[in-house]
């Protein structure tokens, strides 16, 4: 039980309490995973792969075909390399991404840099300044973004930077949106016959904690935060897409599937 009161908050921490650009049920895949093992419910390998991850495969070269560069972006995205999920399955980090961007850019043999998406999308954090660089490197070499079968979220602001989107008929894209969840322990730790006291300075420092439901302020500040991902979110798509950003909020982070997402 120690371990899981030291261990599993550094986990939660990447899913509770930050903003993420991902779908609805991807979120749910994850904390269904997540939260039994936050419980005590289950025990097993997967928590100390997660804590203690290896050199991710995915952080492999690209290797160019007929002066293509194929790179995938799949799964759940994340800021840095080296991590997976609960469920074993490997994170793309956007850090992996751009390193092989840069390769691919920075390689005379490629002509071409095709991004392969098959994601629910995932971490707010980083994927703007990814989606940047992808936008400035498009003059460069064109980038493709092939749609295979979802780009959600995070997935779709990366492919939206794209010099192209190509989309299947049964592929979706879309969830334009920001979500946060919040987790409160409070009553666990009471059953648990546990009592967090904590003391600090600064009004906002205790904001968010998990040991006490959500007050009014931090409900207040988190929304704030939000907001200002989705004026990023939805400012950059307006821009990547030459069009106009309240078409865009207009969607209210809908998917979109085949025709009705080349629409």
């Amino acid at each position: 039980m120690t371990t899981k009161l030291i261990n599993l908050p550094h986990l939660a921490d990447m899913v509770f309490g930050v903003p993420h650009y991902v779908t609805r049920q991807t979120m749910d895949s994850v904390k269904a995973v997540l939260i039994p093992r936050i419980q005590g419910i289950t025990e097993d390998a997967v928590i100390q792969m997660a804590l203690n991850p290896g050199k991710s495969p995915a952080a492999e070269q690209v290797q160019p075909t007929g002066g293509v560069a194929v790179i995938p972006v799949h799964g759940i995205l994340v800021p840095r390399r080296g991590q997976i999920t609960a469920m074993c399955s490997e994170l793309t980090s956007y850090e992996r991404i751009r390193g092989q961007l840069q390769a691919a850019l920075n390689d005379p043999s490629i002509s071409e840099i095709v991004l392969d998406i098959n994601s629910g999308g995932g971490a707010a954090v980083g994927c703007k300044e990814l989606a940047d660089y992808i936008y400035q490197s498009r003059d460069t070499k064109p980038i493709t973004a092939i749609v295979n079968y979802s780009a959600y979220s995070a997935a779709y602001f990366i492919a939206s930077a794209c010099s192209k989107i190509i989309v299947s008929q049964t592929s979706g894209v879309g969830s334009i949106g920001v979500i946060m969840e919040h987790l409160d322990t409070s009553k666990m730790e009471e059953k648990m016959g546990l009592t967090f006291t904590t003391i600090y300075r600064g009004d906002n420092k205790n904001n968010g904690t998990q040991h006490e439901p959500l007050s009014e302020e931090s409900l207040g500040m988190f929304q704030g935060m939000i907001d200002e991902m989705y004026e990023t979110f939805t400012g950059s798509v307006a821009e990547y897409r030459g069009l106009n950003q309240q078409a865009v909020i207009d969607t209210q982070a809908g998917l979109y599937f085949g025709p009705g997402a080349v629409s």
